[in-house]
């Protein structure tokens, strides 16, 4: 009977065996450290590629801070140092850094001012929540932390605001000259701060206003004279050029807002007419003429005397023939209107557009006391509609500037200045400013974590911390000692100065109020909240998957 013999691996062939099995736990092993790695990995990479954005406009926040010069791919140039306008331009890859630019966008439109406070006050927040997981915390308790420090946050504003009336103008002049001592314009904030209050209020009803739409004024920036020469004007400004007929004021003018084009009519296809003799083309010719001819006795009979005249892009809006029809019938030709303008110009004369000639009545056309063609220097005109006879309140703001770049800029802080007066109209109240409020929250921030227990309890100190960015980097862009600055403002507003802030202008600690740093509550309460909710979103990522 045959046995099988058992064999025994020699002991060098064991030892071997042995190796390669602990290799293999050893690989399997390490893989799965790798994995557990990737998602701390991936939350630093988005913390870093999120604060690096941060730091690049950091510089610019404050009055005292840098301007930005932008260039774009066919060379336009932006100087600015608005955050939103820069971020907007910024070539930025990285989701986490969009996710950035997006939180500067969302600010924009909530608020419309302390588009790089928000920013700035991310990173930090950022900063915190990195220094946090390298201690081993969890983000889902950093995030629940944050949430619970974001809405005491908001608690505290609110505990510290100052209610105002609309009524109040010098109040109101003063935010918005806060908004644009920031600004590249700012030496013209005494011009461009009452214009703008008085726009606003030109188109609200002070005692009974909850909101207003900014698409009711209109914001024209032209280049030639100075920023001096800004003016509101309570009616249209067309940057367009009247045509030349003649005709450069009518008074007690019926004007018709036309969709149709003044020119000979094209077949909707690509054809070709051949004409072999020439009494073939005097008839094309004249055909032609009577065609134009009917359309100008159409306008005229309706009792139009000024004749605005959307632009076209399949034929000419206006031929030659046309205008000189319409200068022997002494009519104000402004053709090009821009699609996105014909809403306001209809609203604003009480107007209808009108598509057909067929559909030229009087009741169709508006009225208005005067249109003008007025010189803004440099050779640029522009044409103005005033007193306009409808019941919409709307208004323009002329801005002129001595170049592009500058133009552009003041257009930009206007529009700033009229969401600071906006954001009152919502909120009826107002902080101070200077680092002021958030020097007060981060100190009352950490008295409140010192009443809890546990990791909570330190994860809001790390968000109290954070807050003190804000005093830091004005301190920083003005020249002064940061760290001494902000040093001297907690120990203030530890003694219960609670409006102590820093005043750029003498470099010194003063009592902001005095120094008119007044902004909206709504500005602070959006800035906290909406930073502290994309510090949330980041910190709860923790890979990133590519599609198809």
């Amino acid at each position: 009977m045959a046995t099988k013999a058992s064999v025994r691996p020699s002991a060098p062939a064991a030892a071997k065996m042995a190796a390669s099995k602990g290799n293999k736990g050893g690989k399997i092993k390490r893989a799965q450290f790798k994995d557990k790695d990737k998602p701390t990995d991936i939350r630093s990479s988005n913390i870093e590629a999120a604060k690096a954005v941060a730091d690049a406009i950091r510089t610019s926040l404050g009055p005292k801070g840098m301007d930005k010069m932008i260039m774009g791919k066919t060379g336009d140039v932006t100087i600015t140092n608005d955050g939103a306008t820069i971020l907007k331009e910024m070539q930025v890859f990285h989701p986490a850094a969009r996710m950035l630019v997006e939180l500067s966008k969302a600010q924009d439109i909530e608020a419309g001012d302390g588009t790089t406070s928000v920013v700035v006050l991310c990173g930090s927040l950022l900063d915190a929540a990195r220094k946090l997981l390298l201690r081993g915390i969890h983000p889902t308790t950093i995030s629940e932390a944050f949430q619970i420090a974001q809405t005491k946050a908001c608690e505290i504003l609110q505990s510290i605001a100052v209610p105002i009336k609309l009524s109040d103008r010098e109040v109101l002049i003063k935010m918005a000259s806060t908004s644009l001592n920031s600004k590249v314009v700012s030496q013209y904030s005494n011009l461009l701060a009452p214009l703008s209050v008085e726009a606003i209020m030109s188109i609200i009803d002070v005692d009974t206003a909850t909101n207003v739409d900014l698409k009711d004024i209109r914001v024209v920036a032209k280049v030639g004279g100075t920023v001096e020469d800004t003016k509101l004007v309570r009616g249209i400004v067309l940057t367009q050029r009247a045509c030349a007929t003649g005709v450069h004021r009518v008074e007690r003018a019926k004007v018709a807002l036309i969709q149709f084009c003044l020119s000979p009519p094209k077949t909707d296809m690509d054809n070709q007419v051949v004409i072999s003799d020439y009494t073939q083309m005097d008839r094309i010719l004249r055909e032609e003429r009577v065609y134009i001819l009917d359309l100008c006795k159409k306008i005229k009979k309706s009792g139009a005397n000024v004749l605005l005249i959307q632009k076209s892009i399949l034929r000419d809006a206006l031929n030659d023939m046309a205008l000189h029809f319409l200068t022997k019938m002494k009519v104000l030709v402004v053709k090009d209107i821009e699609r996105d303008e014909i809403d306001f110009v209809s609203r604003t004369l009480g107007c209808r557009p009108i598509a057909s000639a067929d559909h030229m009545l009087p009741e169709h056309l508006g009225m208005a006391d005067l249109v003008e063609e007025m010189n803004v220097g440099g050779g640029n005109k522009v044409v103005t509609i005033t007193g306009c006879q409808s019941s919409a309140k709307t208004c323009s703001i002329l801005v002129q500037g001595s170049n592009k770049l500058l133009a552009e800029e003041a257009e930009r802080s206007i529009h700033d200045a009229l969401c600071v007066i906006r954001c009152l109209i919502k909120n009826k109240n107002m902080i101070c400013g200077g680092g002021a409020p958030e020097t007060e929250l981060s100190i009352k921030l950490a008295n409140y974590a010192s009443t809890l227990s546990g990791v909570e309890s330190h994860c809001i100190k790390m968000f109290a911390e954070a807050m003190e960015i804000v005093p830091f980097t004005l301190a920083e862009n003005a020249g002064l000692p940061p760290i001494n600055i902000v040093t001297e403002l907690r120990n203030r507003h530890a003694q219960g100065e609670a409006m102590a802030g820093i005043n750029v202008k003498k470099s010194c600690i003063t009592n902001i109020t005095e120094e008119n740093v007044l902004q909206p509550l709504l500005v602070s309460l959006s800035a906290i909240t909406l930073a502290s909710e994309t510090v949330r979103s980041i910190l709860k990522i923790d890979d990133i998957v590519n599609t198809r």
